[in-house]
């Protein structure tokens, strides 16, 4: 796994402040998980291929993390892109930009496909041989998601030395990776004797703006990595509550009620001038606390 982050910060852009962006990489997809102004020219930044963008996840429709797919499926356009591209979001996410697309005059040459969601339970909504994509429900002014990104579990990992020993030909390595038993000279050579469970299934765990919501955890339990929004410090709670958004130190409860391995922090109100106070604050309830920054690379 390998999260790129674009942009970081909560609705008002600065000079060095980027909105909500971030580029998932996840055996062998390439995820652009929410859109906010100036995505296109950060994922330039950091050297990205447009090509490889074929699913972009929007978690709900305020501006800071949505008004740069417009922009964004422009340059596709302009760049002669043919490959299809995927956009998952909120009810509303096709009508929004197919209009502006119309009016522009700008209608794309390569297939755009909309998946929109309404349902406010978890469902699944993107699936192949390796990866499987869960919504992720919050509380927010408006309909808003989650993403849980979690691998399948891999095959069996030979174990060479043993299945040397046992005279196993490289030709049956496929039949023991699948759990089967294999035969060698007569003799039924047990699975579990030349090979061992596959590594651990990955999970990362996308919340966007919410208030606190511990209906989530059930959702994000032992997720690897949790991203949780952390708006405000908890000296300013009651404006979380209005906002409906979360604390640091709430963010920090629900890391340590759901067993992740690792809470990234992010959102940050503008009104902050020193982000460390966000850490100091999560690590009072959940240690494994890392500050997202625009740039960050984290694998």
């Amino acid at each position: 796994m390998k999260l790129t982050i674009l942009g970081c910060h909560s609705a008002s852009p600065h000079e060095h402040k980027n909105p909500t962006a971030q580029l998932f990489d996840i055996k062998g997809h390439r995820f652009l998980i929410d859109c906010g102004e100036g995505t296109q020219v950060q994922l330039r930044k950091a050297k990205v291929s447009f090509v490889h963008i074929k699913h972009i996840f929007i978690s709900h429709l305020h501006g800071d993390h949505f008004y740069g797919l417009p922009g964004l499926v422009s340059s596709f356009r302009l760049l002669g892109r043919e490959a299809p591209l995927h956009i998952y979001g909120p009810k509303g996410i096709k009508e929004a930009l197919t209009l502006l697309l119309k009016l522009a005059n700008s209608s794309t040459n390569f297939p755009l496909h909309f998946h929109e969601i309404e349902s406010k339970e978890s469902a699944c909504i993107f699936e192949d041989d390796g990866v499987v994509v869960h919504t992720i429900p919050l509380k927010h002014r408006v309909y808003t998601n989650g993403f849980l990104f979690a691998e399948k579990e891999g095959l069996r990992r030979i174990n060479s030395e043993a299945a040397h020993a046992a005279g196993i030909d490289k030709s049956q390595f496929r039949l023991l990776q699948s759990g089967q038993d294999v035969e060698v000279d007569g003799v039924l050579v047990k699975n579990s004797s030349v090979t061992q469970n596959p590594h651990p299934p990955k999970k990362y765990a996308y919340c966007s703006d919410t208030a606190y919501l511990p209906a989530i955890i059930s959702i994000i339990r032992d997720a690897d990595w949790l991203y949780h929004e952390s708006t405000f410090l908890q000296q300013h709670e009651s404006l979380a509550n209005q906002t409906q958004h979360s604390t640091a130190e709430q963010a920090a409860t629900i890391a340590r009620d759901a067993n992740v391995g690792r809470l990234i922090l992010g959102h940050y109100s503008s009104r902050y001038k020193n982000l460390d106070l966000f850490a100091q604050e999560a690590k009072t309830i959940f240690p494994n606390v890392l500050l997202a920054s625009d740039g960050a690379v984290i694998s």
